[in-house]
């Protein structure tokens, strides 16, 4: 943090390492504010602490105080306002203002569920739990309302409460594999590995496509065994019906394999399984051009996801891949292309990508312009 009024001769574009974040008029940096600095400007006046603090000269505080300088109750978080732009707030004046609009009126359920899920999002387990017990004795035979309120005491290790919850939920949500995946965690914190593999397999009885399914197996039986048990495991149910068709094991096993650089080829070898075992699977493609992005193979990118252009208007994990290596092997007509078919896709989450994604190729080519015209008039 900066004084408001630095002394004579400081220099107020300084060449800061890393980043920053200043509390100061703008007009305390006659130089220009650092490029790489965030400037966090209070709307409220400055306490009195802070005037004299300032006065004295810089101040060095931690993130905390500056949230809490700044007029925040508890650390900054992102949300959205009504017409969908980013705004700060403090942690405990959004879980307030949460907790009063859904005590507004309890009868509108929705209220209290995005008040648990802002709740579980930021670690308040305990408070969730409250919430959602409350949301489920009001609104009856809503499975996902007694698989939320299972989780959040599965969580707190809260194993027959837990349950009995995730039972009810598995009634529920007959074709969920998650009541019974959590209670499959319960049984494990219960010590019984038994039942605990018999309920992973039950899950992936419910849903052969359930990839954290699968990629719960292979973790037990490699902490009951090894890893080598857990790939004979996965893969010998993989082989089973009505499992052969569904990539989701293979992706699983990769997923083990992505993060470690020497095993990347082990990553390789089962993401081209899992595409060999479906080539339209979403999830599959993506992993496996991502494996190959990560290897610099980026016309092997293109040449894999080119024939899925459809269905990258409804994943914009494959149009992220594939525009990442157009753009990046500099096939601008191809990437312009893209952008203007994905425009128009009726998925929220892909249009506003292409947005984004749009506004950064603009900006490129405009660099790209300035370079040549400067380079033109040496």
């Amino acid at each position: 943090m900066t004084q408001s009024n630095p002394p004579q001769g400081v220099q107020a574009n300084l060449q800061l390492s890393g980043g920053a974040a200043i509390v100061a008029p703008v007009g305390a940096f006659p130089g220009g504010v650092p490029a790489n600095a965030l400037v966090v400007m209070p709307l409220n006046q400055p306490s009195d602490e802070l005037k004299a603090a300032l006065e004295k000269g810089p101040v060095a505080v931690t993130q905390e105080q500056m949230w809490k300088l700044l007029g925040f109750n508890g650390p900054a978080v992102q949300v959205m306002d009504q017409e969908g732009r980013p705004i700060a707030i403090g942690l405990d004046d959004l879980l307030d203002g949460l907790d009063r609009n859904w005590k507004e009126n309890k009868e509108d359920l929705n209220r209290g569920r995005i008040y648990a899920q802002e709740l579980v999002k930021y670690g308040r387990i305990e408070q969730a739990e409250k919430v959602l017990a409350k949301v489920v004795a009001a609104g009856g035979l809503v499975g996902e309302d007694w698989l939320g309120l299972g989780v959040t005491q599965l969580q707190q290790e809260k194993w027959d409460k837990a349950e009995s919850t995730l039972k009810g939920a598995q009634n529920l949500l007959k074709d969920n594999p998650f009541p019974t995946l959590h209670l499959a965690k319960v049984a494990k914190g219960k010590g019984d590995a038994a039942e605990e593999r018999a309920l992973i397999e039950r899950a992936i009885e419910i849903d052969p496509k359930c990839v954290d399914a699968w990629a719960y197996l292979f973790t037990q039986v490699r902490e009951g065994a090894d890893e080598a048990a857990a790939v004979k495991a996965v893969s010998e149910l993989a082989d089973k019906e009505p499992n052969k068709a569904s990539a989701a094991p293979f992706i699983a096993i990769q997923g083990f394999y992505a993060n470690d650089e020497e095993k990347r080829d082990e990553a390789l070898r089962w993401a081209e399984k899992a595409v060999e075992r479906n080539p339209n699977d979403p999830l599959a493609l993506v992993c496996l051009s991502a494996l190959h992005g990560q290897r610099g193979d980026l016309n092997k990118v293109i040449e894999m996801l080119q024939p899925h252009e459809a269905q990258m208007a409804r994943d914009v994990r494959l149009a992220n891949n594939y525009f990442e290596a157009l753009f990046q092997s500099r096939q601008i007509d191809k990437v312009t292309k893209l952008l203007n078919a994905l425009a128009g896709s009726p998925n929220r989450e892909v249009k506003q990508f292409a947005i984004e994604r749009s506004r950064a190729v603009a900006q490129y080519l405009q660099q790209q312009q300035r370079q040549v015209a400067a380079a033109a008039g040496r």
